[in-house]
């Protein structure tokens, strides 16, 4: 165990600037959610409709994410994030001001691009500000722009839109953007790129123990949660009999213990990666199992949806740490598999969740939350963490 060099205040200035990039960018991505209903009558379109405005955005992130790192060749990675930050203040103008259903679609596409880019490039940008040493502190202060943005920007585009309209919010939303641009622009320092990804170096990653091993634990963790959590509420109405000022107590708890679980994630990280992952899965798995089992009333709810949410919350930061130390001489290519497996298993989890619940009830879904997460749990466990000695070791023999 050593102890990470303390950073220069650019170096905090410069991660800032990217966390704020990403709260603007996954802000923008879940506004939809408080607003969806005046949107739809507005627009004159379905609730149904309307809310595929955010899944089209997932898609195409999880197309643009491996794709823009091979397009963009050696440019300078501050440059790229700046016309990042160009387009999710442009996406958002397009929403506000669109009069048709297709209008909309268009400008959630540009914001898709935007956030798999965005995180696509993010870790490789974190490794060369603050090098591997401090590499899961860093991409765990980027992703409190996500959790912050997961816990505020659906109620705050409510009220906005309660207030002002649903255009207002996006406009808001794309204040957002010119704000991260301007801190970019100032703290960003120049990012030269490490090296062009190629198609056959992205394939090539495939062929490491240690990167499927991580995609296999992603496609477990954040499609488990997503298969139970998408339909809490349901087996919360059902299963606890809990009213709506207790379920949204409860949903609360969870926001709340993910921003914890992200602050926490990037030190633990940094010392002890596989132990941190793997107990990653394992709170996971034992909060869905313990909300099926024993969340019959509200008090123990609240403790396994906090549980919940502390897992949940350390994971992208796990998860992309594990990759980076799994490739760090392809942290672009590598990030760019890692966004497009987060969004398959964002689709895949909430697909199987859904025929769960239609099919064998609301408790059924938390089974297979917990399942996903003990199995991760178990995979990580036995691995040695990438980038260890033993590993380099291990390497050099072969």
């Amino acid at each position: 165990m050593h102890q990470t060099p303390p950073w220069s205040p650019s170096t905090w200035a410069a991660v800032a600037s990217l966390a704020f990039g990403s709260l603007a960018l996954v802000s923008s991505e879940l506004l939809p959610m408080g607003l969806l209903t005046p949107l739809a009558r507005d627009i004159g379109v379905s609730e149904g409709a309307a809310g595929q405005a955010v899944t089209l955005t997932a898609i195409f992130a999880g197309i643009a994410a491996p794709t823009i790192a091979l397009l963009i060749g050696r440019t300078d990675r501050k440059l790229i994030m700046l016309a990042l930050c160009l387009l999710v203040t442009a996406s958002n103008v397009a929403a506000a001001f669109a009069w048709t259903y297709w209008a909309l679609l268009g400008a959630r596409i540009l914001l898709g691009i935007a956030i798999g880019g965005f995180f696509a490039l993010a870790g490789a940008t974190v490794a060369r500000i603050v090098s591997m040493d401090g590499f899961g502190r860093g991409m765990s202060i980027v992703f409190l722009g996500v959790s912050a943005a997961t816990v505020a920007a659906p109620p705050l585009g409510a009220l906005i839109t309660e207030a002002y309209g649903w255009r207002a919010a996006f406009l808001a939303a794309a204040g957002f953007g010119l704000v991260a641009l301007a801190l970019q622009a100032v703290w960003l320092p120049r990012v030269p790129a490490g090296g062009a990804t190629s198609l056959a170096a992205l394939f090539g990653l495939t062929a490491r123990v240690d990167v499927r091993v991580g995609l296999v634990a992603a496609l477990l963790i954040v499609g488990g949660h997503f298969a139970g959590f998408t339909f809490i509420r349901p087996y919360l109405e059902t299963g606890t009999q809990l009213g709506a000022g207790a379920i949204a107590a409860v949903l609360f708890a969870y926001g709340l213990a993910s921003l914890v679980g992200n602050a926490v994630a990037g030190p633990l990280a940094d010392r002890s990666l596989r132990s941190g992952f793997a107990l990653t899965g394992l709170v996971l798995g034992a909060a869905a199992f313990g909300l099926a089992a024993l969340g019959g009333s509200l008090a123990p709810a609240l403790l396994f949806s906090a549980l919940w949410g502390l897992g949940f919350g350390a994971a992208p930061v796990m998860i992309q740490t594990w990759m980076g130390r799994s490739a760090p001489d392809q942290l672009e290519g590598v990030g760019g598999l890692f966004l497009a497996a987060l969004q398959f298993a964002i689709a895949l989890g909430a697909i199987g969740g859904g025929v769960a619940v239609d099919h064998y009830g609301p408790t059924v879904p938390l089974g297979i939350t917990a399942a996903c997460g003990l199995t991760a749990a178990v995979l990580i466990a036995g691995r040695s963490s990438p980038g260890t000695p033993r590993d380099d070791a291990l390497a050099a023999a072969r």
